[in-house]
């Protein structure tokens, strides 16, 4: 059985989203969320990436910017990022 979730207050589609998500800050851990969000957001945009390594270095928090269509197109892409193992927290 589907999950029905509530669009939040004052969010109407399609709108520009932040994907956030975080792991060990390791080589390629960029481009492995690149490329889970690209599954969803083929048109992805030059810039629309960005990285914060934590303070002491061990984690990095990678964003995406994107246009999301829909609240299942959000939901399909935190469900990606969530079942990575490689992937510890999504925002």
């Amino acid at each position: 059985m589907a999950e029905h979730r509530k669009e939040p207050a004052g969010m109407a589609f399609p709108c520009h989203f932040r994907i956030k998500a975080m792991g060990l800050d390791e080589d390629d851990f960029d481009a492995l969320v690149v490329q889970i969000v690209r599954r969803h957001c083929p048109d992805i945009s030059e810039g629309a990436v960005s990285l914060k390594p934590s303070k002491n270095g061990k984690y990095v928090s990678v964003t995406v910017d994107i246009e999301a269509q829909s609240r299942a197109h959000l939901d399909a892409i935190y469900d990606d990022l969530t079942a990575h193992d490689r992937v510890l927290m999504r925002l």
